[in-house]
This record gives C-alpha cells, structure tokens and sequence, in this order.
C-alpha cells in the first residue's frame, strides 16, 4: 500500500510531537513556580498586560470560558491574581496580578532560554519558526 498516508509525513503529527516535547521541558521548570502549563499561558497575558478581562484573555488563548473559568480560580487561589468587578459595568469582570504574582514573573523571566538551549535551535531559527506557525495557525483559523 504505497500510496496510503504516512504518518511521518503528516503535518499535523509533526506539531503534535513538537507541542508534547515542548511541553515536556516545560513541566518541570513550571513546577518549580507552581503552575501547570495553561496556567502559564494566562500568567503571560496578564505579565504582558493587566488587568485583563476575562473574554479577552479566552480569546488570546482560544480559549472558551468553561476552560478558562478553572484556570482563573486555580491562580486566584494559588494568590497569584484576583477578579474584581468594574465599577462602570458590573458583568465585567477584570483579571489583576497581585504582587506574588508579578514577582513570579521575575522568576519565569529564564524559561524561554531553557526552552531555547533544549531545542539546540539559534534564536533566529525560533524566532522564524513562531512566525511560521503563527501564519499556519492564522490560516487554518481562516479555513476553518
């Protein structure tokens, strides 16, 4: 069967595995701070720029709010941020760092470094492989 698919020429199985082993060298340096890698990615909207509401950090994860909901908690109760209403519109719900929580940020200042000497990739060729999974992902957001 020489014209079925193969699964090493599968895109989609290429990112996968490259989005496992990221996770992988991930992990332990995460443990260390306490947080689990979906608590990171919201640790880093919110170190990029805060306070933040609620939908707007979902949609610069992608993600839906029965995912997000328990991650926010986890932090809350982890002290590293807390949800306060706007005093303009009271269904609006804003995402503050507290101080722990901004020191973190001092703390996971290294972890890109690590992931970077892990891959024994330069910071050029990182750098061009975000942009191109950044286009890929765009587009197939498009597709979809």
């Amino acid at each position: 069967m020489t014209d079925a698919p193969r699964l090493d020429h599968q895109v989609c199985f290429a990112l996968y595995s490259a989005s496992r082993a990221a996770t992988a060298v991930y992990r332990p340096v995460l443990e260390e701070l306490g947080l689990t890698y979906p608590q990171y990615l919201v640790m880093l909207v919110l170190w990029e720029n805060e306070p933040r509401g609620v939908k707007e950090i979902g949609e610069e994860l992608g993600l839906d709010s029965g995912t997000l909901s328990p991650l926010l908690k986890r932090l809350e109760t982890l002290g590293l941020c807390e949800r306060r209403r706007s005093g303009e519109d009271e269904r609006r719900v804003a995402i503050h760092l507290t101080p722990a929580g901004r020191e973190l940020s001092r703390k996971a200042g290294a972890i890109p470094q690590r992931l970077a000497q892990a891959a024994g990739l330069t910071a050029e060729e990182l750098d061009q492989l975000r942009h191109t999974l950044g286009r890929l992902t765009a587009a197939l957001h498009d597709a979809h």
